[in-house]
């Protein structure tokens, strides 16, 4: 096994691991992991209870970079894929993008979670995993491993920031409007990552790296 691959494998299996220590806590009612939870959202609420453009930023911010915005963004990506011929990038983004969402509901109608009975915005279904954590790992990780190789080595560092950035603050997000367990947004970027790196074993892209990409010769002199 090439290590690449066996990187994947191995961090698919310490995330799958994560989410199911989270998942466990959860159903066994574990009483640190009801006060880590409860840190983080007691003082969320009290302050954005009395601060409602708070939320309603925080709200927007969610939705315009949520998993539903990138699956529709995606989409737009395959369909140019399929007219270029390029079938692999196509049905690799379908499967890590598109059917990340099957995964999230599966995920949560086995923990069958309640959302936070202090929840600031409305926000449907259940609580465990994050469906947006979940579904922006999924998505920034799967648009980074398409596009990372064909841009120069200088600029893949902050392609990486900025979709780390977008990971974090999205996950932030849903603590912050108490719409979600902080376990339940770790549990989602847990599964998001395994569900990624799984994709990525079973149905890889073909993406030619800039550094792979023949020379153009200068025919003007």
């Amino acid at each position: 096994m090439k290590v690449h691959a066996r990187w994947l494998l191995c961090s698919a299996a310490v995330a799958i691991g994560v989410y199911a220590f989270l998942w466990v806590g959860y159903v066994q009612g574990w009483v640190w992991l009801a006060q880590f939870d409860s840190s983080a959202l007691d003082p969320a609420y009290r302050f954005g209870s009395g601060r409602p453009g708070w939320v309603t930023a925080w709200d927007i911010f969610c939705t315009v970079l949520g998993p539903g915005a990138f699956r529709i963004a995606v989409l737009v990506v395959i369909c140019v894929a399929f007219a270029r011929r390029r079938v692999r990038l196509a049905v690799f983004l379908i499967v890590s993008v598109e059917l990340s969402g099957l995964v999230t509901e599966t995920a949560k109608h086995f923990a069958d979670r309640p959302r936070p009975a202090t929840a600031m915005v409305d926000a449907w279904g259940t609580s465990f995993p994050s469906g947006h954590a979940l579904g922006v790992m999924a998505c920034v990780a799967a648009l980074l491993a398409v596009t990372l190789p064909t841009v120069d080595a200088a600029k893949r560092k902050w392609l990486v920031a900025l979709g780390a950035v977008v990971v974090l603050t999205i996950g932030i997000g849903r603590v912050v409007l108490n719409v979600h367990h902080p376990s339940d947004v770790l549990a989602g970027w847990a599964l998001g990552y395994a569900y990624f790196a799984i994709c990525v074993l079973l149905v890889p892209p073909k993406v030619t790296r800039q550094d792979e990409r023949p020379e153009v010769r200068d025919t003007a002199r």
